[in-house]
């Protein structure tokens, strides 16, 4: 240390002891304390991303305020169309687009009910939720505010919005329902398109979506869109609706609360308001999403078995999605989608002629071996196929009247068919890659490239039958001497004697798989093109066209003369199968049929978007 660093320090030293004495007759020092002020200091939220202009309240109180009204001093008012989103527009158009495309289904399918023939048939699926799901929306808003769980709006605004809601959604679905007068599937009432429950649940979807979805936590609105687009799948499902109703509906759901939302925005302005929207801060298009569209292509399935090719026909389907993705940055990420694809059939072709049943009524095998005999007692100049009747006829059995079949000697005295499922569903999980462009703030295209696994329910419909078991008396030969030339046409068998049907005195019931039809697991492979609009920083709504491709094996059991081994003595079926001329050559067995498809499937569709 050198010379100027001791001069400086001494000099320190002493300026301090030579002030030290002129402290020592101060008064005590008296420290003034502001007054303190109780506060909540809110943290940051965990979500780096996401912040919350109107803090939540400290602890939820019951509010049963129905007429105070009340508003929160910061929040931003809505103006007039502010928070309008027109999605609702195409979900209803292409619901009308659809109004052509209709199933074959229709009423009931036993003749004694109405008065009606047994060509028709009914599906067995039927539940009961959808008509509590509706409800779904209305129900969880009305409990979160009734727990003091604060959202967009206080009561009387909330109430005026929900109101006013409703009441243009049933102004517009009871005046489109009874102008149009669509049939329902079940032909119940011609009051199908649009389909009100849909409707009711997308209302009470919106009304969540805005009061939580949007203030508190997008996955309220994920909670409600998905509730409401299930209950729009259920009433198909159940029959009471097309595919064409529930999107209708939907669009009408969602028009009408952006609607009533917007009246009362103009009404109330300010007033009322609680909390302002969620904003997410980032530009990132990592997404949850949930869908609803419609399938086509793959419409139609052909079989073929031993030169025999049967045909069934399907509709449009009906497609709800599940899908997220990952983005690393604004252009590319990883994701996945989980698809359920119903398609019902549109017809059922050969598969199901309840007129052509009148061909088993009458006993196939015995029209041929009654042909081979060739009797001679008959009118002269009759053809085979006339004295087959006049022969059925004379022992009670009027083949040219369905309902003669229905007396008390009949050997069928009821069949009909019953549906346990009229759709093809299939469920796919798939994995790929996702691609954004933008082209805005508020707008980008997309695209991906998915691979995944396709899984098959099968369509499913049961016979039923009924009658009296009926026995034939006969004497077969069997004769392989040769040049042996018997009447049948067969070298080594004749049946030189046929009498008449009897009944034995007993009773039969049948209940069997008439028809299934399913597939196979498959590799499947998708892509498609989106376009995206960003209308909250948080929330998305987007229109896609997705295209997949899979090798499907199909195969379809068919059982159209099951009930035959009930309703007749063995020795009667044995010979019914000898000598029954059948077109495929199966005879009273089952018959199974098989064909490789590649099915080319394009979805367009609409989902509600949550931006992660």
């Amino acid at each position: 240390m050198n010379i100027r660093h001791y001069l400086t320090l001494l000099a320190v030293v002493l300026t301090v002891q030579a002030n030290a004495g002129d402290y020592r007759d101060m008064a005590p020092l008296k420290l003034d304390v502001p007054e303190m002020k109780a506060e909540l200091v809110y943290p940051p939220e965990s979500h780096p991303r996401l912040d919350l202009v109107t803090p939540p309240t400290a602890s939820p109180k019951f509010d049963f305020d129905f007429f105070k009204s009340k508003t929160n001093p910061g929040v931003k008012p809505y103006t007039f169309m502010d928070d309008v989103t027109f999605v609702g527009i195409p979900l209803f158009v292409a619901g009308w687009a659809l109004k052509s495309d209709k199933a074959m289904f229709r009423v009931n399918a036993k003749a004694d009910q109405g008065g009606k023939k047994n060509t028709q048939l009914l599906t067995d699926f039927k539940t009961g939720i959808d008509d509590h799901l509706q409800f779904f929306g209305p129900a969880m808003v009305v409990g979160l505010k009734l727990g003091g769980y604060e959202g967009r709006s206080d009561w009387p605004r909330l109430l005026a919005s929900a109101g006013m809601s409703y009441a243009i959604m049933a102004g517009l679905v009871n005046g489109i329902k009874y102008t149009a007068k669509e049939m329902r599937p079940d032909g119940s009432t011609a009051n199908s398109w649009p389909s009100g429950h849909t409707a009711t649940a997308f209302v009470g979807a919106t009304l969540l979506h805005k009061e939580y979805g949007l203030t508190r936590s997008p996955w309220w609105s994920v909670a409600g869109y998905g509730v409401a687009t299930a209950t729009g799948v259920m009433r198909v499902l159940n029959n009471r609706h097309w595919i064409s109703d529930v999107m209708s509906g939907a669009g009408i759901g969602i028009m009408s609360t952006e609607l009533g939302y917007a009246l009362c925005d103009l009404m109330f302005k300010q007033k009322g308001l609680l909390r302002n929207d969620l904003v997410l801060d980032d530009e990132n298009p990592s997404f949850f999403s949930i869908s609803m569209g419609v399938g086509l292509g793959g419409k139609d399935l052909v079989f073929e078995n031993n030169g025999a090719t049967r045909t069934i026909k399907f509709r449009a389907a009906t497609v709800v999605d599940a899908e997220g993705a990952y983005f690393f940055n604004k252009y590319i990420g990883v994701g996945g989608r989980l698809r359920v694809r119903a398609q019902s059939a549109k017809d059922f072709g050969d598969f199901i002629d309840f007129a052509a049943w009148e061909d088993i009524y009458a006993w196939e095998g015995l029209r041929h071996a009654y042909q081979t005999l060739r009797p001679q007692d008959y009118p002269a100049g009759n053809t085979d196929e006339q004295n087959f009747y006049t022969y059925f006829n004379k022992i009670g059995y009027d083949t040219n009247s369905e309902e003669a079949w229905r007396n008390a000697n009949s050997p069928v005295t009821d069949i009909y068919g019953t549906v346990k499922s009229d759709h093809i569903t299939e469920f796919t999980g798939s994995v790929g890659l996702y691609f954004n462009l933008p082209l805005s703030d508020h707008f980008s295209l997309g695209t991906k490239a998915l691979i995944g696994r396709s899984i098959t329910q099968e369509l499913d419909i049961d016979g039923y039958a009924e009658g009296n078991v009926n026995d034939i008396s006969y004497l077969m030969t069997i004769d392989n001497r040769p040049g042996q030339k018997l009447p049948t046409g067969d070298p080594n068998l004749s049946v030189y004697n046929l009498e008449y049907p009897n009944r034995t005195g007993a009773t039969w019931t049948d209940e069997w798989e008439y028809l299934t039809i399913g597939a196979k697991s498959s590799t499947s492979f998708g892509t498609g093109i989106s376009l995206t609009y960003k209308y909250k920083s948080n929330f998305s709504w987007r229109l896609f066209c997705d295209y997949d491709h899979t090798r499907k094996d199909f195969t379809a059991k068919y059982d159209p003369f099951h009930f035959m081994q009930q309703g007749v003595s063995s020795g009667a079926y044995t010979l019914m199968e000898i000598l029954g001329d059948y077109e495929d050559g199966q005879g009273l067995g089952v018959r199974e049929y098989n064909t490789r498809k590649y099915m080319n499937y394009v979805t367009l569709g609409l989902s509600f978007m949550v931006n992660l």
